[in-house]
């Protein structure tokens, strides 16, 4: 019974159907020529010759009709299976607006033109989505009707302190954003990631990929922003105070400097030109430490952008820890890191966090410890003490602020300024069950060696 339908099968296929057709066409002609061929006072040789050529034509014209019905067809099939596949190279020839054949052919290479055209424009707009995607300063995720993560930028990669391959499937509650991915949205919120902490603006939307719906979810970082506002209104503070207080510091040095020039030539009683000549010191001597004291805090408003190039990190630590001699640096042999920085800035903002380390230790009689790795395309530079610890998290930043005599509370801040200058941060935390504290400088990496990300990814990090 198969093998029956499949031989009807092939008996009602288009060709076959046609080749039938053509030759029942040329059966009436054919036959009435025999008869009358045959039927003639024709010699037998000549019936026989001409009995041959007429059936010979009419089985090549059979064929030819054949050809010329079946080839088109055949051509518009190749061509509507290259544009299934996305092939747009391939055109018809020949055609033509004469013929309803050539209007076919004309409209499917039209529509060839049409979808290359609009592929192009697909792919160019997929490429430039990504490109943004991967440098916008914002981290994008997107999360399944499972909540695992399927697709995230560069920004979400930092974010989160890991690359984007062991990342995808994981779920949110393991990234610790079931929260944010919950709740009223647009909102605000304060949440700490690996790769910082601070204040977040939420957005969350749905989008399709392969007709699946994706939850799409943007976190903003606004402390950034914040801090940039509240430093530029303490440059404006700062350049209002050292104008006005350097004006008032340049008469009163004069002054005192011209007085204590005429007690010294004894018109008055000497033990008065004693007591003057010690005031008169002493305001001198105040005037210029308080110049010394604006001049320090106008570096946080006259800090250049930085020039950067390529620094090495291993030499310049090595130097920066060889600089303090009050406690114990013990610098930790790190990978050969290179960072695109300015070399000055990064080693003042070492400096400052080397120093403040060591202030700290000195409370306790303890040690510092620098150290850097690489993770997630950043290079972390880690300065540990054994100090008290942190006991006023919230002021650590605050321009002006400080706990230390004689401090200008300006450290912190400037080395902060430096970091996110580079494009990076600066965070201060704890260091867990250990004494002490932790500060974490992150740059941009200068470039990437497979061979080296994959050993400090086994590794890890702090």
């Amino acid at each position: 019974m198969s093998t029956d339908r499949r031989r009807l099968a092939e008996w009602l296929r288009y060709d076959v159907r046609i080749s039938v057709l053509a030759f029942l066409a040329g059966l009436p002609g054919v036959g009435v020529a025999l008869i009358l061929l045959w039927t003639g006072a024709y010699t037998p040789r000549l019936q026989w010759t001409l009995s041959l050529l007429l059936l010979l034509g009419w089985g090549v014209g059979t064929l030819v009709l054949r050809e010329r019905l079946i080839r088109p067809l055949q051509v518009l099939s190749n061509l509507l299976a290259g544009l299934r596949e996305g092939d747009y190279s391939i055109r018809a020839r020949g055609t033509g607006a004469n013929d309803p054949l050539g209007l076919a052919f004309m409209e499917v290479n039209a529509l060839e033109e049409i979808l290359r055209e609009q592929r192009l424009g697909a792919v160019e707009a997929e490429a430039l989505l990504r490109k943004v995607m991967a440098e916008i300063d914002v981290a994008i995720f997107a999360f399944d009707d499972q909540d695992a993560l399927q697709l995230v930028n560069r920004a979400g990669e930092r974010l989160l302190g890991r690359s984007a391959d062991r990342l995808r499937g994981r779920l949110a509650s393991e990234l610790r954003l079931r929260d944010v991915l919950a709740g009223p949205a647009p909102r605000t919120v304060d949440v700490s990631f690996p790769g910082g902490s601070g204040r977040w603006e939420v957005r969350r939307s749905v989008v399709r990929q392969e007709g699946l719906p994706l939850k799409l979810l943007v976190l903003s970082d606004l402390s950034r922003a914040l801090r940039e506002e509240e430093r530029m209104m303490w440059q404006r503070l700062v350049r209002v105070l050292s104008h006005e207080i350097n004006n008032s510091l340049a008469p009163i040095k004069s002054i005192a400097g011209s007085l204590q020039t005429l007690t010294g030539k004894g018109l008055a009683d000497h033990e008065l030109n004693e007591d003057l000549s010690r005031g008169l010191r002493v305001i001198q001597t105040r005037a210029e430490g308080l110049g010394r004291f604006m001049s320090s805090y106008a570096t946080l408003a006259r800090l250049p952008a930085p020039e950067l190039e390529p620094v090495a990190l291993g030499p310049l630590v090595e130097r920066v820890a060889s600089l303090e001699t009050r406690v114990e640096v013990v610098v930790e042999e790190g990978p050969e890191l290179v960072v695109h920085a300015d070399g000055d800035q990064l080693e003042q903002a070492l400096i400052n966090l080397i120093r403040n380390a060591a202030d700290a230790s000195l409370e306790t009689g303890g040690g510092v410890t620098v150290r850097w790795l690489r993770r997630a395309g950043q290079t972390h530079l880690i300065v540990e003490d054994e100090g008290p610890g942190i006991a006023d998290a919230s002021n650590l930043f605050v321009p002006f602020y400080t706990t230390k005599q004689g401090g200008s509370g300006i450290g912190l801040v400037l080395s902060r300024q430096i970091a996110e200058g580079h494009g990076g941060s600066l965070v201060l935390e704890g260091r867990g069950s250990e004494p002490g504290a932790r500060a974490r400088l992150t740059l941009p990496m200068a470039g990437t060696d497979s061979r080296t990300e994959a050993r400090d990814r086994r590794e890890g990090g702090a």
